[in-house]
Order: structure tokens, then C-alpha cells, then sequence
């Protein structure tokens, strides 16, 4: 079986970015992506714009050029494609993996879904954490007219339409379904919309809101979902009311994945789920294992973005190739 130096397990921005790194290295590497590449920004809304700007989400030292300040959802797919093609990075797309297990010789295994198995001297998951939807763990959350995940409005146009939430996932998409004639009512647990919605956003959902073209129930939780209604309670006066939902979607956050964390043999904090690693090389309880990008931040996914998470590929690569580690930038803090 062939050892490479390095597998890296995830083909998202952070883990292309560990592929350039590594190839700039000169080391032996393969990058398996259980989708294609960049998978996750594939599954965003459609019409999305990144809120870092287009130079804060570069990899690799490629310009990100773009008329725009802040890149949409197409050209991102665009520009990482163009970048792996590139650097003509190695990887196998559509491989699903198990899990990466350290042997008595040192090396790893990591097994894939499929029943193939790769040797190599190092690992680094790289998985993100877009895949694994918070649960609210409320009877009807499986129900076909319920989703985790928004796409576009189209398909929504002159329906009743709930989403639960109040950051930027629920709010661009209140936004885009209001303006595609769909009757849109949001649903939150706090008193207002989280304070790290975009800044442009603010103004325009909270009009909209005022004027009557967006409903709101805040301090407010969802008991149950049936066809065609969602059952929602307030938190403070403990009233209840069923709204009509012809559509749902949970947009609540996301989380890494712990189970695939928890194979491969990472210590998870019980409360947080953040993996155990060295803050400089990202080395976890592991030694050979590495983590890179939001995969390491637990519940706290607000703290890693593209922008600081593109970084630890090169202090990994430091460290793996006995460099001086070059120093990751801590998260900007936000307007």
C-alpha cells in the first residue's frame, strides 16, 4: 500500500488551502472530499454573498478577482476550482470517510465508507462543519416540507413560509422569499435578530418587518411541526400559537462533525464538543493528527471562517516539515 505523508480528509476551501500548502512543501499528499470540491459553498443559497471580502477568502496566494467587494456563491465554486487546477492538487472526489485510525508502526489508516482503505504518515481532518445541522429534536423535524438548508425562492413563491432563526442564514433568506412573494414569518428564541447579522442587512429586514411584509414572533421556540402548521410557543407569556407553514426551515446553525472526531480517536470537551489540539500547530491528542479550519470550533463555528481558518494550513505545513510556524490571526472581530 502506498504511504503518502499526508492525507487531509475534506476538499473545502481550508482543506484546499492545506493541499496547496503541502504541495508548496514538496510532500506526498492526497485530499479526499466525500462530495465535490468545495462541497459545502456548492450547498449554499444560490444567490449568497460571503461577508468576508473577496481578498480575506483568497488560498494559495491567487488573486481573487471580482468586480464585486464581496464574492457570490458562483464565483467562489469558480475561483477555488480554478485554484486546485492550479496547483493541480491530488485528491479523490465522492469519497466518504469512516474514519483515520493510528497503528503500532505510527502511521495511519483511514478507511472510507466504501470499503477503501489509505496509509499515510499524517492526517488532517479538514471537514468543516456545514454538514450536520443543529437539531431542535421536536416531533415533525423529518417531515419532507422541513429543511436545515435554504436554497433559493422560486420554488416558494405565494406560500406560507417559516424560518427559524435569527442570523444571517434566516435573515437573507426572510429577505429573498418576502421578495419572491412568499409569506414569510420568522421565528426566534431571543428578543431580536442576533447581533452578527450583516450590517447591510439590518435596516432592510427590520423595515420590512416594521412595514408588515415580514412577520416576527420572538422569544419564541417551536414545539411541533405537522403538514401545513408549526406549533410555536412564547417563552415569556408560555402562550402557544399555530402559525400555517406550507415550508419550514431550521436555520439554527451547524456543527463539526464530533461522531467523525470521536472515530478517529480526538478528545472532545463535553459541553463545547472543541476537539483537544495545540493552539500554534493544531496538533490534536493525536499525534500525526491534525485539525484545520472550522472543524476545531465546537458550538462555537462563529469563531473560524475562511478568512483565519485558511491559516492553519501553513503553520500544519510548518510543522510537519520542521519550519519555523508561521503565526494563524485570530478572528476580526465583526461590526
Amino acid at each position: 500500500m502506498h504511504i503518502y505523508d499526508v492525507i487531509v480528509i475534506g476538499g473545502g476551501p481550508c482543506g484546499l488551502a492545506m493541499g496547496v500548502e503541502l504541495a508548496k512543501s514538496g510532500m506526498d499528499y492526497l485530499i479526499l472530499e466525500k462530495g465535490n470540491l468545495t462541497e459545502s459553498i456548492r450547498n449554499y443559497p444560490r444567490r449568497m454573498r460571503f461577508f468576508s471580502t473577496a481578498e480575506n477568502i483568497e488560498i494559495g496566494g491567487i488573486p481573487f478577482a471580482i468586480s464585486e467587494v464581496k464574492a457570490s456563491r458562483n464565483e467562489a465554486l469558480q475561483y477555488y476550482r480554478k485554484v486546485a487546477g492550479y496547483y493541480n492538487l491530488n485528491f479523490k472526489l465522492f469519497i466518504d470517510v469512516d474514519r483515520a485510525e493510528k497503528q503500532p508502526d505510527g502511521t495511519f489508516l483511514t478507511y472510507t465508507n466504501d470499503g477503501q482503505i489509505f496509509q499515510s504518515k499524517n492526517v488532517v481532518l479538514a471537514t468543516g462543519y456545514f454538514d450536520v445541522p443543529r437539531l431542535l429534536n421536536v416531533p415533525g423535524e423529518n417531515l419532507p416540507h422541513v429543511s436545515h438548508y435554504y436554497d433559493e425562492p422560486f420554488k416558494y413563491s405565494f406560500t406560507n413560509v417559516v424560518l427559524v432563526g435569527g442570523s444571517n442564514s434566516s435573515v437573507e433568506a426572510a429577505l429573498e422569499l418576502y421578495r419572491h412573494d412568499a409569506h414569510v414569518t420568522i421565528v426566534h428564541k431571543e428578543a431580536d435578530f442576533r447581533t452578527k447579522v450583516k450590517y447591510w442587512l439590518v435596516p432592510d429586514v427590520k423595515n420590512r418587518v416594521k412595514e408588515g411584509k415580514i412577520h416576527t414572533r420572538f422569544n419564541s421556540v417551536t414545539e411541533a411541526i405537522e403538514p401545513g402548521r408549526m406549533l410555536i410557543r412564547n417563552t415569556e407569556t408560555g402562550e402557544t400559537e399555530w402559525l400555517p407553514a406550507d415550508f419550514v426551515f431550521l436555520l439554527v446553525g451547524y456543527l463539526p462533525d464530533e461522531h467523525l472526531l470521536t472515530r478517529c480517536g480526538v478528545k472532545l470537551d463535553p459541553a463545547t464538543k472543541v476537539p483537544t489540539f495545540n493552539t500554534e500547530d493544531f496538533e490534536t491528542n493525536i499525534p500525526g493528527l491534525y485539525l484545520c479550519g472550522t472543524v476545531m470550533a465546537g458550538v462555537f463555528t462563529e469563531k473560524v471562517f475562511i478568512e483565519n481558518g485558511r491559516d492553519h494550513a501553513a503553520a500544519i505545513a510548518d510543522h510537519l516539515a520542521g519550519r519555523e510556524i508561521r503565526t494563524v490571526k485570530e478572528l476580526i472581530d465583526r461590526i
